[in-house]
């Protein structure tokens, strides 16, 4: 249960990186670069979300400890 938790907390983290890139390209104008970067962080930020569901729904449907 705890690893799926911890599973969603690295894409998190790994979306937000992406999206700190894609804005880093865009300050430094490199709009093409940046706008294939905001595409990435938006798909890991997707999974990140999926990932967040799946384990949320794992945790409701353990039996209580």
């Amino acid at each position: 249960m705890y690893d799926s938790h911890r599973i969603a907390a690295e894409m998190h983290d790994i979306a937000a990186h992406a999206h700190r890139a894609a804005a880093e390209r865009r300050d430094k104008q490199d709009h093409l670069t940046g706008h294939e970067l905001s595409r990435q962080a938006l798909e890991h930020s997707r999974k990140a979300h999926e990932q967040s569901v799946e384990a949320h729904e794992k945790t409701v449907a353990a039996p209580p400890a």
